[in-house]
């Protein structure tokens, strides 16, 4: 098989390996399971009543053979006798049976009830575990390849207990108590019956390592195919744009045969082993009819007797045919397992200390003091910022301009402890920013992100966002503040009004001002405003500069933007360049020593025209 090592020695180290691994995976599983002892015990017990009934059955099928050729051969003194012994013995057949049916009844509720209840368990520990990781994790991982862990993964996990557990029990027992039943009867034939579960033992174990790794080369192209599939819906519009639906319809079909490719891999794996199972289990049964009739013949053992341990071979064919899924149940659910809790046992870059204090009443003063940060390892590589120092306090704005990758948006993403620094500290009221719970530390950050993400929700439900409590005359303050109430005034439903998704029914500068009005809402003692003009015409934006700096007068303000009219107003600008501040000042201060500052000041205003920049002067807050 493509992808399995050949060499036996290899073989037999990769099965050790892939034996001990699965074991560490499957008792992690089963952990999980036995959080619901009452319905284990139940399924478990269950599960033993239902197979303990079974094994009894074929003792009484060839109780009723031997009575019924008994009563052929007697005659009318001893007839009655017999006859009443076969309505017996045919009268604990169908007990036993409906015993067994009804306990297989809550064999199958319990054990399925226990899959959904483990489900349920995971998916909320993968969900909280995905909303705990840092932004680095989220920034080197897809969303399709999470999707895929949280959903296909769970899956092979959640069909684990009901699949495998309960069937290979239900195996044993029957495997267990029939290997004592036949052999107490008749050992050389009990031998005979009983020879096919060692080769089928011997084939599992094989058929287990092969599906191992094939479910996980599934899983891991269901992945790409997920990501494949994300990023299209995702980026539809400009799909349509350039008319790109048959080049898009291409590759995902070929990701998908290649997915049909290790499914049909799969399938023949698993048909080939249960074609050998199937294989050696009716060979034993062709060897108990044949030694089983040469000792009828004999006269050592009764028509009744051979029909007892065929009864009980055909007992078993079931399970035995089960095996293939059984053995698929555990390859699959090891795999998916060691995908899964790979994400649960992930190290969070942002931690809290174990002594942390909350942030009361917070004045909302920021200090960096030397602060630098860098994404690789080795903090003296690749440096987005590299001692970057100020401070800013309330009633204050702080204004960052710079080229693209200067390390703006990084800033702002320091404050609230979406990363780490690198060196250095930040303070927020003179205490440092690592010493504070994150709750408490970005309910004092409010504000707008680079990105203006809305969801799929009404207007007034995306600005009361990070105040879910506001009242609507909230709402509407702060949707005026952002220069939105008039627009969202006209709108069929007004703030009920759904966005769709991602807010798609709205334009740029539509979801900006949303973005303003959730930012602003908060009444938080620091706003951070990164970008969050860019789509907004000059007018509105004096407007809503003007607005704000009424709201904010109590509280710190940053602003990044590459447009030097969002934050010419502020009390002290930085420039920034590969991380580093170039230059530093007031405005007028900026332009007075002519540097890259005042360059790119000119460039702006040469371009957008000098009516808008108020002749070089800062427009009012």
């Amino acid at each position: 098989m493509t992808g399995i090592t050949s060499s036996p020695a290899s073989r037999a180290e990769e099965f050790r390996t892939a034996r001990k691994l699965d074991f560490g995976i499957l008792a992690r599983i089963i952990r999980f399971v036995l959080h619901y002892k009452a319905r284990v015990a139940i399924a478990v017990a269950a599960t033993l009543a239902s197979s303990l009934f079974q094994l009894f059955i074929p003792r009484y099928v060839g109780q009723a053979v031997d009575n019924a050729q008994g009563l052929l051969g007697t005659g009318p003194t001893t007839s009655g006798d017999i006859e009443t012994a076969l309505w017996l013995a045919a009268s604990m057949i169908v007990m036993l049976s409906v015993l067994r049916g009804l306990f297989a009844v809550v064999q199958n509720y319990f054990g399925e009830s226990i899959d959904h209840c483990i489900a349920a368990d995971l998916r909320k520990a993968f969900y909280q575990r995905i909303q705990q990781l840092d932004l680095t994790f989220h920034d080197h991982s897809h969303s399709g390849d999470l999707i895929t862990r949280g959903m296909l993964d769970l899956e092979g996990i959640r069909y684990f207990p009901s699949t495998g557990l309960v069937r290979t029990l239900m195996l044993l027992v029957l495997v267990a108590g029939g290997t004592v039943l036949l052999l107490s009867t008749h050992l050389v034939l009990g031998l005979v019956a009983l020879s096919f579960v060692p080769v089928i033992a011997v084939r599992s174990a094989v058929a287990r390592l092969q599906l191992r790794y094939l479910w996980l080369k599934q899983q891991e192209r269901l992945t790409t195919l997920t990501n494949a599939m994300e990023e299209n819906l995702t980026g539809i519009r400009v799909v349509r744009a350039f008319a790109s639906q048959v080049h898009e319809l291409a590759q995902f079909d070929r990701l998908s045969v290649k997915v049909l490719e290790i499914s049909f891999q799969r399938l023949m794996a698993r048909v080939r082993s249960m074609t050998f199972m199937g294989f050696a289990f009716y060979s034993a049964m062709t060897a108990v009819l044949w030694v089983g009739g040469a000792k009828v013949v004999a006269g050592e053992i009764t028509v009744g007797t051979l029909t007892e341990f065929l009864a009980f071979m055909m007992i078993l064919h079931m399970p035995v045919r089960q095996i293939g899924m059984t053995v698929n149940s555990f390859a699959r659910a090891s795999t998916c397992g060691a995908r899964f809790f790979a994400i649960l046992d992930r190290n969070n870059a942002i931690e809290e200390g174990v002594q942390i204090r909350e942030l009361e009443t917070p004045r909302g003063e920021i200090e960096f003091e030397n602060v630098s940060f860098s994404y690789s390892d080795n903090p003296d590589e690749s440096r987005i910022i590299s001692n970057i120092s100020f401070k800013v306090g309330p009633g204050h704005t702080l204004g960052i301009v710079g080229p693209p990758g200067s390390g703006k948006s990084t800033i702002a993403r320091l404050i609230p402890r979406f990363y780490d620094a690198t060196s250095g500290r930040i303070l927020i009221d003179g205490q440092d920013i690592r010493d504070l719970s994150l709750a408490s530390l970005r309910r004092a950050v409010g504000g707008v992100q680079q990105d203006s993400f809305l969801f799929t929700a009404s207007v007034d439900n995306n600005i009361a966002y990070g105040d879910p409590w506001a009242d609507s005359d909230a709402i509407v303050e702060a949707s005026r503040d952002a220069q939105l109430h008039e627009f969202v005034a006209t709108l069929p439903d007004t703030y009920q009004t759904l966005v769709g998704e991602q807010g798609v029914s709205l334009s740029g500068g539509q979801r900006q001002r949303v973005s303003i009005a959730r930012g602003t809402l908060t009444n938080a003692p620091i706003y951070i405003f990164d970008d969050a003009t860019a789509a907004i015409d000059a007018g509105t934006e004096q407007q809503i500069r003007s607005a704000l700096g009424r709201r904010s007068g109590t509280h710190t303000t940053i602003i990044i933007s590459h447009r030097l009219i969002s934050l010419m107003h502020a009390d002290e600008i930085l420039f920034l360049d590969e991380g580093r501040i170039l230059e530093r000042g007031s405005h007028e201060q900026l332009l007075s020593i002519n540097g890259r500052y005042a360059a790119l000041h000119s460039l702006q205003m040469r371009d957008a025209g000098a009516g808008e920049w108020s002749s070089g002067q800062p427009s009012p807050a």
